[in-house]
Parts: C-alpha cells; sequence; structure tokens
C-alpha cells in the first residue's frame, strides 16, 4: 500500500523531513498544513507538494493516510486529539508533547480510536542503532549494565527563538534531553530514580543539565546534555561481555566500535539514506500495512515513560 502523507507545520525539521520522501519506499508527501496559507503555499511550491491548506483543520480532514507533526511541542496535544478523531495516522515530533498529562490524553485517545500514534525518535530507526540492538538481544554483550554519553550543542541564548522559549516547550530537557533518555531507556528499561542536576537561562529555561538515572539491581545511565558548551555526542553501552561505542553524534548514527571480551574490536559502518528520517517513515508504513496501531520499536509505553523521566528532571531543575 501506499501511504499518503500529509505535514502538519512547515518548519525547519518539516523542511528537513520533505527531501526524505525520496527514499522512502510506498510513501507519498500530497499535502502540508498550516495556519497561515502563505506558508502551507511556500512550503508546497518548494517541495512539489500537491496540496496546501491554510488550516490543521482543512489537512486533517483531506483524503490523507497519515500525519506528520512537525510544529513546536506545544501546539502537539491539541492538533495530535484532532488528527486522532479525524482517525488519522500520526508521526508526532518529539518531544511527543509537553506534560506527562498531555501524553497520556493522546495516548489514550490514540488507543481509544484504534488510530496508528508514534512518537518520531528517528534515531531508533537508524541501521546502526538497530543493529545494536540485534546485538543486545543476541546476548552478545553479556547483560548490559550501564548506559552512557551526552548530548551536548552549543547554541546562543536568544529569548525569541523557539528552543529557549518556555511557552514553546524550548529547554534543553525536552529538546537534547529526550534523545537521550529515550537511547538508555530502550536498553535499561525505565529506571526507578531519577537525579538531575544543571543551570538555567536568565529566562528561566534550562541551558544544561547532568542526569543520573537508577535501577534498584544497580544499573545505571549518565548523561550530560546543554546548551551551554559543545560536545562529541556519543553514546556507551556497556554489558558483562563487552561494550559498544555509538560514535558522534550518536542521534544520528552511522559507525559503532565493538568491543567484546577476548576478541579483537570491530569498526562497523552503516551509511544512511539521505538524511536519515526515512528510515521511521518507512517503519510506519510497514506498521499500517500490518493492521498495527503501535510501533514494537517505538512503543507509546516508551514515550510515556521518558516523558514522566523528563517531567521528574524538569521539576529537580526548578520548571
Amino acid at each position: 500500500m501506499t501511504v499518503r502523507w500529509g505535514i502538519a507545520g512547515p518548519g525547519r525539521i518539516a523542511a528537513t523531513v520533505a527531501a526524505e520522501f525520496a527514499f522512502v519506499p510506498d510513501a507519498e508527501l500530497v499535502a502540508v498544513g498550516s495556519r497561515s496559507a502563505d506558508r502551507a503555499q511556500v512550503f508546497a511550491e518548494r517541495f512539489g507538494v500537491p496540496q496546501a491548506y491554510g488550516s490543521y483543520a482543512e489537512l486533517f480532514g483531506s483524503d490523507v493516510d497519515a500525519i506528520y507533526l512537525a510544529t513546536p511541542h506545544g501546539q502537539h496535544t491539541e492538533l495530535a486529539l484532532s488528527a486522532i478523531e479525524a482517525g488519522k495516522a500520526l508521526l508526532v515530533e518529539k518531544s511527543f508533547t509537553t506534560t506527562v498529562a498531555d501524553t497520556e490524553a493522546v495516548i489514550a485517545a490514540a488507543r481509544r480510536r484504534g488510530v496508528f500514534c508514534m512518537e518520531a525518535m528517528w534515531t531508533r530507526f537508524l541501521p546502526a542503532v538497530a543493529h545494536l540492538r540485534e546485538l543486545v538481544a543476541s546476548g552478545a554483550l553479556g547483560e548490559v549494565r550501564s548506559v552512557y554519553g551526552d548530548l551536548l550543542a552549543f547554541r546562543e541564548f536568544d529569548p525569541s527563538d523557539r528552543l529557549f522559549n518556555p511557552a514553546l516547550g524550548g529547554g534543553a530537557v525536552l529538546d537534547l534531553g529526550v534523545y537521550v533518555i529515550s537511547f538508555a531507556q530502550q536498553f535499561l528499561g525505565t529506571p526507578e530514580l531519577v537525579h538531575a542536576v544543571g543551570g538555567v537561562f536568565p529566562n528561566g529555561v534550562e541551558g544544561e543539565a547532568g542526569i543520573l538515572l537508577g535501577w534498584p539491581d544497580g544499573r545505571y545511565s549518565t548523561q550530560a546534555i546543554g546548551f551551554t558548551a559543545p560536545g562529541p555526542g556519543r553514546q556507551v553501552v556497556a554489558g558483562t561481555k563487552g561494550w559498544v561505542e555509538v560514535k558522534p553524534r550518536f542521534h544520528r548514527a552511522e559507525e559503532l566500535s565493538v568491543h567484546l571480551l577476548g576478541e579483537p574490536p570491530q569498526e562497523l559502518s552503516f551509511p544512511k539514506r539521505g538524511a536519515g528520517y526515512s528510515y521511521e517513515f518507512a517503519h510506519v508504513g510497514e506498521c499500517l500495512a500490518a493492521g498495527l496501531t503501535e510501533s514494537p520499536v517505538m512503543p507509546l509505553d516508551d514515550t510515556l515513560a521518558v516523558q514522566q523521566v523528563m517531567a521528574e528532571v524538569l521539576s529537580q531543575l526548578g520548571r
């Protein structure tokens, strides 16, 4: 089946993703919607999208099969609920929402309506990360005991930019923390201990954080995020039989360094198609073809667990 996609929100990430449809099998980008008819039309002309709508209601009421929700975090809940009510399959850009309650509401609505819904955590679908999951599942690393790394990305503080605007879900936790927490969660599960320290910008939005996640049996994850300094952006998954470095930058991974006890290191390369976003769209198509309403790779329970951890981190940072 060919999935007919519509994009809600013609911003920066939507522009990057639109070009990726050339790499997605059995998928077609056929519509874009915005609160601004002019913005929608400019986007449609730029990327050769047949239909441009000046309201999200019109987009959700059109004949698309699936919606990619690319608006800022703060708008996700209202629009996701509207798309679900219209019966559209939904891929929601991360972070899924800005609060646990909103995430719970969207998940409940999707399950009640029987509509496919998934967070757009594209890193989980990259070939390198998929191979890492296979290594872990095979037992090659033994029992995974820790996951540690960072996602540091220096940005000049600009309170007018969405990244630093609290009303739009700005701040390091929702923009960077979602990556590192989700990465650790897929290998260790949901932590019972969350401890965070960090600093804030003059407008109160967090600019950096060190995060410790813990489990009762001693497993742990340490993560660093921030806009205040640059960093490598790598991850290490360490088990009782070896460890794997996901080389920088891990969230767009293409290279793994595998170190198993008693064996020579392996340097593995997994070049990705385009910018790498096509894999998650292809996965959604596979799920829809199989009649699934949730992804086995990025299930909604994982999204909720990560949202709960981020909420605790934000609370400890005074947000």
